[in-house]
């Protein structure tokens, strides 16, 4: 299609007798191909979804037994995507294995993004997404950087929509219980050349799921990982890749025999604190004059952009008492040490899709514990604030900025 292209615009040019030279005609030649290669490739379109229903419906777990990505839904939302045709006909169909050549891509060059999203139940039935939209720009970023396919966020978010609609029955009811969404996007070229894929395909799968902490709030101890690093300045932390957890799991099994839950990502030589597992990490401070301060690792290109990251930060410089400041910075492990020592740390907790707030109780260090104030039970006052704030709004109990969407 390109060689046709070229000789049809080489013959545009003769014929209007332009006198460019052969490097303008080329470059003129090419941007002639780009914009009819954009016009003609199709752009993603909701309004074409096919659906096809099972028709061997799959036992539903009652919600005591719901286990995280253990078990799926009935359906699939997936659509192809071409270099030449653009995107194609979008289509919910019955859950299914993948059919892909050994030399595909996304095996070899981890040409792979996600999202990680939750669909909740109302009191009235509805069921509601949180903030898609902010999921939807992650991972268009997220695609852009290794070269897949952008696309239409507000598309997929209808597409999402007639997901959930169709599998409604999934969708568990009850504070703490929800569906899990895997939003994905694969390079599905069959090739072993490392180049740009000109074949990609975006799918949705989904897992009813239950309460992260299943009897209440469990804080956990974290262990200061400096000698691994999970992002630097330049990398891809920022995007959500799947390249970006396989490395984690070593270090983080090392720090589990070692009696620690998970790892606080630190970097440099400075220790700079990024992230905790694979959550956002959040730590409030006291002040010398008695004001306090929350603050998480700003968005540097190694800390991922999370969407309850993101909600925190506005609920809290919204509601927290005119005492507190809610900050963007860079701090070290040290300061962690030293505020410790002098009883300014007040909590700490991390953050995510999974758990919403994950409260910490202690960060191992240099062979010792640096202990973290639990002052609410199980967790820090702010985190339990946070964790009901962001709840209530999940669950439509609470309309606020439109964060919430019913599926229609």
């Amino acid at each position: 299609m390109h060689a046709t292209l070229k000789r049809f615009a080489a013959h545009s040019l003769r014929a209007a007798g332009t006198g460019v030279r052969a490097s303008q005609n080329f470059s003129v030649t090419n941007n002639f191909i780009n914009r009819t290669t954009i016009r003609n490739m199709a752009s993603l379109d909701a309004s074409k979804l096919e659906i096809i229903k099972t028709t061997s419906p799959k036992t539903k777990l009652p919600n005591d037994q719901l286990v995280f990505g253990k078990t799926f839904t009935d359906h699939m939302l997936e659509i192809e995507w071409t270099a030449e045709a653009g995107w194609g006909t979008p289509k919910i169909s019955p859950y299914h294995n993948l059919s892909l050549d050994p030399s595909t891509v996304v095996l070899h060059y981890a040409f792979e993004l996600f999202e990680g999203m939750k669909a909740y139940k109302d009191k009235n039935g509805n069921i509601r997404t949180f903030r898609p939209d902010k999921n939807m720009i992650r991972m268009n970023k997220s695609a852009a950087r290794i070269a897949l396919p952008t696309f239409d966020g507000e598309e997929l978010i209808k597409l999402i929509d007639k997901f959930l609609l169709v599998e409604e029955s999934f969708v568990p009811e009850g504070t703490g219980y929800s569906l899990y969404l895997r939003p994905t996007l694969i390079g599905t070229t069959a090739s072993l050349g490392v180049g740009t894929p000109d074949r990609a395909l975006l799918y949705v799968i989904a897992s009813p799921v239950g309460p992260y902490y299943s009897s209440g709030f469990k804080p956990v101890s974290l262990e200061a990982t400096g000698h691994a690093v999970r992002a630097w300045p330049g990398g891809v932390g920022d995007k959500k890749l799947g390249a970006n957890y396989a490395p984690c799991i070593l270090p983080q099994l090392e720090a589990a025999k070692r009696g620690y839950a998970q790892n606080l990502w630190l970097f440099g030589e400075e220790g700079y604190i990024t992230e905790v597992g694979t959550m956002n990490a959040f730590f409030a401070f006291e002040n010398d004059d008695g004001t306090k301060e929350l603050t998480t690792a700003p968005l540097d290109g190694t800390i991922l952009e999370g969407v309850t990251r993101d909600s925190i930060l506005q609920l809290c410089k919204e509601r927290l008492p005119k005492e507190w400041t809610v900050t963007e910075r860079k701090f070290t492990i040290h300061e962690v040490e030293e505020r410790a020592q002098k009883g300014q740390l007040i909590e700490a907790f991390g953050a995510g899709t999974a758990a919403v707030v994950s409260p910490i109780k202690a960060i191992g260090w240099k062979g010792k514990d640096i202990e973290v104030p639990i002052v609410a039970g199980a967790c820090g006052e702010v985190t339990k604030s946070v964790s009901e704030w962001i709840s209530a709004i999940q669950y439509g109990d609470e309309e606020y900025n439109g964060w919430s969407r019913v599926a229609k």
